[in-house]
């Protein structure tokens, strides 16, 4: 089972990347949020967080434990401890939607081929267009 969150404030993926290594240097990266997962023990068997840009999936991260942590004004919450290598994935769009969302493997775009992740990527549009008619 997997997670899916809109990655609010950020255009692409690299703004994520460069958000995380300013947080976290070369550490797990943590992504806190309001509700504990209830299917978390299916989670942590192999899932991933899967970031939504602008309306389309684009990256996903392997989520590596679910803690207890304190927001900055002590309310308890979910620490998502997630891997720090973001994994690009074929573009998916997505309607807008708040929190997080459970995402079946069957739901979940797949990943890019090796060596795709580094092309320039097409527009979001594009991106968005090619993926409803089933051409990623």
């Amino acid at each position: 089972m997997n997670l899916i969150k809109l990655c609010v404030g950020a255009e692409r993926v690299e703004d994520l990347l460069d958000w995380q290594a300013l947080h976290y240097g070369t550490g797990p990266a943590r992504h806190l949020t309001r509700m504990w997962p209830k299917r978390g023990d299916e989670i942590l068997e192999g899932g991933s967080l899967y970031w939504v840009f602008k309306g389309v999936v684009l990256a996903r991260q392997r989520i590596l434990a679910l803690e207890e942590a304190l927001a900055p004004d002590g309310t308890p919450r979910c620490a998502i401890v997630l891997d720090r290598e973001v994994v690009r994935t074929e573009a998916q769009p997505r309607r807008p939607f708040q929190g997080w969302r459970y995402l079946t493997p069957e739901d979940a775009p797949p990943d890019l081929r090796k060596g795709r992740a580094r092309e320039d990527t097409l527009p979001r549009e594009l991106q968005a267009a090619l993926s409803e008619i089933g051409l990623r």
